[in-house]
């Protein structure tokens, strides 16, 4: 070999060396930013172009059953909402249209989401069933998250670290194939031989297959949201608040794109703010079937992180001065607003006597927003147990079958919102499975009729809990921990009698061990498991007395 050529092999491997070596000191970043240099390589966004909705045939109106319209918020606490006596009114950010569902209707002083986190709830919701029924138990969660999960959450400063079972997440499925089963009966179906339209639009966080998007789980058209900002970072209609102290925020922000896919098509960016384009859209679906029986299933991605709002919504609120905070009021007013443009445009089609509004959000607010006044009065966020992370707006309306102005008072949860409105579409329920949730109509007329007691559960790997005739119990692994409540007397959590009522305690116990006795093996397995402070935000000091819990993902 000659001097030339082994000079040349020297420095080939000196640079692959120096390579290298940066490619490690970067290790980090590069992780970070893998998912979405991902997603630019793969699905490139094409520019905006109008859905082709389908125009619906005209039928009698006097032999049509009733539209029905769900509108799923994400991560929106009670708190945020006016119609409870709290919110944002303060702030200058009532929330009126929402307010209005139950003011025409029935507000649920005890509403429910099935889980504290978004894929098991809205599985809860599309099926009517407990979702670790079919295995659905943990949220979907990519594989590069893992990968810098330890180093995104390592700060000296939090007692708590984060656990990662590295083999689990080596060996986990692709992030797109984890989600519902195809086999499930969701709302969708069970209406469609009813004659009715079914259309999806916004979140789905259910699989992203073909086998287990919308279109294969009885949604005849679906408006797809493929990644999650609401605007490009840089765009100058979008006002952005970072929270640098949130590991998940800094995961988002470089790894988000905005970008949806009609009916499985090549993705593209909407026109406008997602909020408002969903809104957009979800008014246009109304328009094109003005004709015929339809279930529109809007499930926005307001308010979740990360902390995007219009500039339009920004400017608006110059009296609120911390800017975090004045971001997320926005939010709360653009999705106030979608549901008041969706509600007017019923009404400008003659539709909204014939049609039942159901409104909720998924789960309770996060803790890691840094915004202490989302869940109030309840303990706990987003990813627990506690009121906070369970407890959620829910309003439903139907003029003349639901009476208006009512309190309801009896717990209900997302399991309820299939049987309810198969009932209300004269539809059938499946006979070859559970259906855990119950017709809440003919409680709900305004007759004496009282829905009877029945226990609620929710689940997440081996952190669990349950709530029967005003008793609640958690029960957590890790820590291993339980905290039992007489939510009657004491609804904010406040007082544990774990060690004082034995007898609720064993009671609880038994429900909670008869319930998960011969559940099937989750279809993923978690491979993280996170801390979550239950009375602190994520950007206040954690101290050994604080309460804490893990969520496993």
């Amino acid at each position: 070999m000659s001097k030339r050529w082994r000079k040349g092999l020297l420095i080939t491997a000196a640079l692959l060396v120096l390579l290298g070596g940066l490619a490690y000191a970067n290790r980090l970043l590069i992780l970070q930013y893998s998912l979405g240099w991902y997603t630019d390589l793969f699905f490139p966004r094409g520019p905006h172009r109008p859905a082709p909705w389908e125009a619906g045939p005209a039928q009698p109106a006097g032999k049509r059953p009733p539209n029905i319209v769900v509108i799923l918020a994400d991560d929106l606490g009670i708190n945020d909402v006016t119609m409870g006596g709290g919110g944002l009114a303060a702030l200058g950010v009532p929330t009126p249209a929402i307010d209005s569902i139950a003011r025409d209707g029935a507000r649920f002083d005890r509403g429910y989401a099935g889980s504290a986190v978004c894929t098991v709830s809205r599985a809860a919701l599309l099926t009517g069933r407990y979702p670790w029924r079919f295995g659905v138990e943990f949220t979907p969660t990519p594989g590069a998250m893992a990968r810098v999960a330890g180093e995104l959450y390592a700060d000296p400063d939090r007692l708590y670290p984060v656990q990662i079972d590295k083999q689990a997440a080596a060996g986990a499925k692709d992030f797109n194939d984890l989600g519902m089963p195809p086999s499930e009966m969701t709302l969708a179906k069970l209406l469609k031989p009813a004659g009715y339209h079914t259309v999806h639009i916004g979140k789905w966080h259910l699989g992203s297959t073909p086998e287990m998007r919308p279109n294969n789980q009885g949604f005849d058209e679906t408006l797809f949201m493929e990644s999650g900002l609401y605007l490009p970072e840089k765009d100058p209609r979008a006002v952005n608040a970072k929270q640098d102290f949130d590991p998940i925020d800094r995961f988002l922000w470089p790894n988000m794109r905005f970008g949806v896919s009609f009916n499985g098509g090549q993705w593209f960016e909407p026109d406008r703010y997602l909020t408002d384009y969903f809104t957009d859209e979800a008014v246009r679906v109304i328009e094109k079937n003005k004709h015929r029986p339809f279930l529109l299933y809007l499930a926005h991605w307001g308010v979740h992180t990360p902390l995007q709002a219009s500039k339009e919504d920004y400017d608006a609120l110059p009296q609120i001065k911390d800017h975090r905070q004045r971001v997320y009021a926005a939010m709360v007013r653009s999705l106030d607003r979608s549901v008041g443009r969706v509600l007017q445009a019923l009404k400008d089609q003659g539709l909204d006597d014939n049609t039942l509004v159901i409104f909720t959000s998924d789960n309770g607010a996060p803790g890691y927003i840094g915004l202490p006044d989302v869940n109030q009065p309840y303990r706990g966020w987003k990813l627990t147990f506690f009121e906070g992370g369970l407890r959620v707006p829910y309003a439903a309306k139907w003029p003349g079958h639901i009476a208006a102005g009512q309190h309801y008072p009896a717990p209900i949860s997302n399991i309820d919102v299939l049987p309810t409105a198969v009932a209300a579409a004269g539809a059938k329920l499946p006979t070859d499975r559970v259906i855990d949730g119950v017709n809440l109509l003919p409680f709900l007329a305004g007759a004496p009729a009282t829905q009877p007691q029945r226990p609620l559960f929710w689940r997440d790997g081996r952190y669990r809990a349950v709530q029967a005739e005003g008793w609640k119990l958690i029960s957590s692994e890790l820590p291993r921990k339980e905290w039992l409540f007489n939510l009657n007397e004491d609804p904010t959590e406040r007082h544990n009698l774990i060690a004082s009522r034995a007898d609720k305690r064993d009671a609880l116990r038994k429900l909670l061990e008869s319930h998960h006795a011969g559940m099937p093996a989750p279809l993923w397995p978690s491979f993280i498991a996170l801390p979550v402070m239950i009375d602190k935000t994520l950007d206040k000091k954690q101290l050994p007395g604080d309460e804490y819990t893990y969520w496993f993902n």
